[in-house]
């Protein structure tokens, strides 16, 4: 086991007592100010600490919740600088809607638990101003917020103040100083993971190299609205109407992130299952160099929040403290996983079906790729790949309206996939297991 600092957000409604959801609007509307201002000045080429220095001076907020404010419009900023090259446009300035109060614990906002169970609240909405109530929601959230004011291991951070679905909420921060992980080294199952525009897959393996279960969770709504807001955007830009170019850009990161949110939690829900897992990520940090594959599939390709799903299933995994890793993700979508054969070639893969071109070993490319992640991390750790003749069946389950879709998946011939006729695995201990017809009911919303 090894510890680490783990931070999960709490979200509340607001029910106030004192003071108003105006107070509130007004807070934001001068949060929004803060923001552009301090986006407003980086364009005009202030030096950051100039900026930080200006803006806290003239705001009508905290000092301490100007600083964060400032610090969260920067860090925007700072994602635009490193990424401009890639084709990123700078942050748009906030218009209609309003910006999120981030206030510190004690300075900005403060909560006071009661001995009945309830939380009340204070918020410095701006200078003089007060808002008082009592928090409302869900009873695991009260619970780990309690933990978190009694436990010394335990802290509350910082805070935002939303407007979102019709009323006003409060997200709070709280963090564990040493929660504990599990030891990559002592894991028994290892969970390979292939993320791709429109799907997940997944593949466990044993320490033997038995593929004990492989699933694919596909969610084809991402691509298909992210496209949809691309092409809104486009032709706003092209009839020079731009106006309500950032809300139609905020929208479509409330909806992905909220996608990725649900897809993670039931992949950690999957992984969970499995005795002493560890889940291996292909290491994506040089991906945006290498890949040129013309205009349009760079933009499709270099704008995919690939991190961002890898970031939220290892930070939901470490809570229930199952480690990650990463390997060398080169050549894994092209490369045979059958250990005599190991024949790499672009023409392998095409489409979501890959046929070796030498042995004729046929799989659905996504699920194969995930089990030659894992055969990377074997590799990596001790340089020796345990031998891997056929795979079991790989079940698919889509994230749509109409409920889960896709079944037992019999890619390619009977002696290459693993898969009988009758849809059973050729090899028993390889049997894909009955239980995950239940992930594909949990997953239908």
């Amino acid at each position: 086991m090894q510890s680490s600092k783990l931070t999960q957000t709490l979200s509340f409604g607001l029910d106030i007592h004192t003071g108003s959801g105006d107070d509130l609007q007004t807070g934001c509307i001068e949060a929004r100010r803060i923001r552009n201002e301090a986006n407003r000045l980086d364009r005009a080429g202030w030096d950051w600490d100039e900026i930080k220095s200006t803006v806290v001076a003239n705001a009508d907020h905290v000092n301490n919740t100007t600083q964060l404010i400032v610090d969260k419009a920067l860090g925007e900023i700072k994602t635009y600088h490193d990424n401009k090259d890639d084709g990123w446009g700078r942050p748009y300035p906030y218009i209609d809607e309003s910006y999120p109060m981030v206030m510190n614990h004690s300075e900005g906002y403060r909560l006071f638990p009661e001995d009945d169970g309830t939380v009340r609240f204070r918020i410095t909405a701006t200078r003089g101003t007060h808002v008082k109530g009592e928090l409302r929601g869900n009873p695991d959230h009260f619970d780990r917020l309690q933990i978190a004011f009694n436990d010394e291991e335990w802290r509350v951070g910082t805070a935002e103040v939303v407007h979102k679905h019709g009323e006003w909420r409060l997200h709070v921060t709280v963090t564990h100083e040493t929660h504990r992980v599990a030891s990559k080294n002592d894991a028994d199952t290892i969970v390979g993971v292939d993320v791709n525009e429109d799907c997940i897959a997944l593949a466990a393996m044993s320490r033997n190299g038995g593929v004990k279960q492989s699933v694919v969770f596909e969610y084809p709504s991402v691509k298909e609205q992210r496209h949809e807001f691309f092409t809104k955007r486009k032709r706003m830009q092209k009839a020079n109407q731009t106006a309500f170019a950032s809300s139609v850009q905020t929208e479509e990161r409330d909806y992905v992130h909220d996608c990725l949110h649900k897809v993670s939690r039931q992949v950690v829900d999957w992984v969970s299952q499995f005795e002493d897992p560890v889940i291996v990520f292909e290491d994506l940090k040089d991906m945006r160099d290498s890949i040129d594959y013309g205009t349009r599939m760079n933009r499709r390709l270099h704008s995919l929040p690939f991190a961002a799903l890898q970031n939220m299933v290892s930070y939901k995994a470490a809570w229930e403290g199952i480690p990650s890793d990463v390997v060398d993700p080169e050549y894994t979508s092209q490369r045979c996983p059958r250990t005599e054969c190991q024949h790499t070639e672009r023409a392998n893969r095409h489409k979501k079906r890959f046929k070796c071109k030498r042995c004729e070993f046929q799989d659905h490319a996504d699920r194969k790729a995930a089990v030659c992640v894992v055969q990377e991390w074997f590799d990596e750790q001790s340089g020796n790949v345990p031998s891997l003749e056929t795979l079991p069946r790989v079940w698919t389950v889509r994230r749509a309206a109409s409920g889960a879709g896709g079944g037992p998946g019999s890619h390619g011939a009977i002696f290459a996939s693993g898969v009988h006729q009758h849809g059973t695995s050729a090899q028993p201990e390889m049997e894909a297991r009955e239980e995950l017809k239940t992930v594909a009911s949990a997953v239908q919303d």
